[in-house]
């Protein structure tokens, strides 16, 4: 596995290593989740969720329900902004595994050994200097800021109150008078 866990163990007393979320006991094997979320790790959130949709893994479809977990840990629990958050770690780890068998030839038994996994995802704030070379790459495509607030108050900025004029008589008369010729 790359990089740190970011688990209680191997924390700094605190301090506060992102928001998380875990989904535990999923049925299937932690190293064919580990496939999927290497493919995120150290992401912006935006594209990472663009990844996960349309990777054509099972895997694929659980971590993203954990990355959007995570995101809205962080929007609603740490009040923060969903376009600054990236991937700060990811990690799969094995669950209990269920043991069955199977009947076999000559009166034997294989074993079926079916894994499970813990997902977790951490979602953290971007440093500004992530952030600004972002912002001057969005920039530099044309595209507008990404940044949704800013968006909303130039957007507010610019809408006044409308006024509403009346229409003039005289274009309903001729009108009017045209039509009866």
């Amino acid at each position: 596995m790359t990089g740190p866990k970011l688990n209680e163990a191997n924390r700094v007393a605190g301090s506060k290593s992102g928001s998380r979320a875990v989904a535990k006991y999923h049925r299937s094997s932690a190293s064919k989740v580990r496939v999927v979320l290497n493919l995120v790790r150290n992401k912006d959130v935006r594209s990472a969720d663009e990844i996960l949709q349309f990777t054509d893994r099972e895997a694929a479809r659980v971590v993203r329900k954990v990355l959007a977990s995570a995101v809205a840990n962080a929007v609603n629990n740490d009040e923060l902004d969903a376009d600054e958050l990236f991937v700060k770690a990811c990690f799969a780890d094995e669950g209990p595994t269920l043991k069955r068998f199977r009947p076999r030839a000559k009166g034997r038994a294989g074993k079926i050994n079916k894994r499970t996994c813990h997902i977790t995802v951490i979602v953290d704030r971007m440093d500004d200097s992530q952030l600004a070379v972002r912002e001057a790459k969005t920039m530099a495509k044309g595209a507008p800021t990404s940044n949704r607030r800013a968006r909303v108050a130039a957007s507010r900025k610019t809408v006044e109150e409308p006024t509403v004029e009346a229409p003039a008589d005289d274009a309903t008369d001729t009108a009017t008078e045209e039509a009866g010729n």
